[in-house]
């Protein structure tokens, strides 16, 4: 089984799944003409599942997920405001997130907030 993201003004608005093989070729200008010829319009471009594995465009691509064309990646959503994104095209925070115990960001004071753990 394969699959096919729907890009529409850089963004993923849909992802689908099409037979595996088709005709021996899986590039995006075969998976497009299979989508198109069973009727379904726009502009499709191969995702995997074993993306992190092989580096296929960097990872699966989600609804609301960017694709970087220039760079041929996905890239997910921004999670806060502050966070920029890096070289490698992974989120990064304005201060990196302490090494030790649990954190979480909180946008508000763009600081990150220790996670209290408890034990019974």
């Amino acid at each position: 089984m394969a699959h096919a993201a729907k890009i529409e003004d850089n963004i993923v608005r849909e992802v689908i799944v099409i037979p595996d093989n088709l005709g021996g070729d899986e590039n995006d200008a075969a998976i497009e003409a299979y989508i198109h010829g069973i009727g379904i319009e726009g502009s499709w471009i191969r995702t995997s599942y074993n993306a992190a594995e092989n580096g296929f465009r960097k990872m699966y691509a989600g609804i609301g997920y960017s694709y970087d064309s220039e760079s041929d990646v996905f890239i997910t959503p921004r999670p806060y405001d502050s966070w920029t994104l890096d070289s490698e095209h992974n989120w990064q925070p304005p201060i990196p997130m302490p090494e030790e115990g649990i954190w979480s960001w909180d946008e508000k004071s763009r600081s990150w907030i220790e996670i209290p753990q408890y034990t019974s």
